[in-house]
């Protein structure tokens, strides 16, 4: 498992290079640049643009130099000196915009995939121990509304049952008083009251699928040779099932969960944008829009780093979590 595992680490750096050097050129694909975009918008509002001071901004950020010098700039400062550049569109350093939305992006990923899990699972359990029974049929029925649902629909409906009905304001994470204020245990209560709308969306349309998952998989076990001889054997019927099919049953969810960790960077772009949360969703789409390399950039860089380590963490949770599977 050791040399697995340093195997796969050394196999990751290149990769990361090779995808953001990808990533890269993706950004400056479109024509133009952020500070073509930011003329053309200066000219769409009427005011003048001062193609001196465009100038000097074009070589500051070194949008005149050679791609592959814009690439070194960015990279090496990332690796030698914990520099990910400064971002055009917010004039602030962008490891600093990442990290200040990182912590709520994360607490609402994180939160939302508990949240699945926990009702997911033992509403699984139930309906393959209990197959076609009305609580089975329901909650397929509900399965399927869950997926075909979008998100940022259940996020309108919410939103104006919330507005109209009970004339609450659900839009972002804050209530307007501590929305600029630092970090207290009043703002942190505050979030608390906010956070749990999202999360319900966020987790509505996971936990319908990760219900079939379970049911699915958990059927396909309950009747393998194992099980009736753990049965034959007089274990409890409770024991048998949690012990045995649904640990095995649990295996896709152990084989995903390396996913979730680029969720916590991207999170859910367009419920965030319909409930306003200042998560990194809406900074994303917006950089890319925008076409702030650095920005845009970086957070790939970040979601490509967290997809990649995510999927050495499965593949070690596999290995611990069923016997069958040893990395060799």
């Amino acid at each position: 498992m050791a040399i697995f595992i340093l195997r796969r680490v050394l196999y990751m750096i290149p990769t990361l290079i090779v995808i953001s050097f990808l990533s890269f050129v993706i950004i400056q694909a479109p024509p133009g640049d952020f500070l073509t975009s930011y003329a053309a918008q200066l000219r769409a509002q009427g005011d003048e643009v001062d193609e001196a001071r465009l100038e000097a901004l074009r070589v500051r950020y070194g949008l005149g130099e050679p791609f592959y010098k814009q690439y070194w700039k960015w990279i090496s400062g990332i690796l030698l000196r914990n520099d990910w550049g400064q971002s055009m569109e917010w004039q602030k350093p962008v490891k600093d915009l990442i990290w200040e939305r990182l912590a709520l992006t994360a607490a609402l990923s994180l939160s939302s995939l508990f949240v699945s899990w926990f009702i997911a699972i033992p509403i699984g359990v139930y309906s393959a121990t209990h197959q076609y029974s009305w609580l089975d049929y329901l909650m397929t029925f509900f399965s399927f509304v869950g997926l075909g649902t979008p998100g940022f629909l259940l996020a309108l409906i919410i939103m104006y049952l919330a507005q109209s009905q009970l004339g609450m304001n659900v839009g972002g994470l804050f209530s307007n008083e501590y929305m600029l204020a630092p970090w207290s245990l009043a703002k942190f209560v505050d979030m608390l009251k906010h956070i749990w709308i999202p999360m319900v969306i966020l987790a509505f349309g996971s936990t319908a699928g990760n219900i079939r998952i379970t049911r699915a998989n958990l059927l396909d076990e309950l009747n393998k040779p194992y099980v009736e001889t753990a049965r034959a054997k007089g274990l409890r019927e409770n024991r048998l099932i949690w012990k045995y099919p649904v640990r095995v049953a649990l295996n896709p969810f152990f084989s995903t969960v390396g996913w979730s960790l680029a969720s916590l960077i991207s999170g859910t772009t367009l419920v965030a944008l319909v409930l306003s949360l200042q998560t990194t969703g809406p900074m994303l789409l917006r950089a890319l829009t925008s076409q702030d390399m650095y920005l845009a950039g970086s957070f790939i860089l970040l979601l490509s780093t967290l997809t990649v380590v995510g999927t050495l963490i499965s593949d070690i949770a596999l290995a611990i979590a069923d016997p069958r599977i040893r990395v060799n």
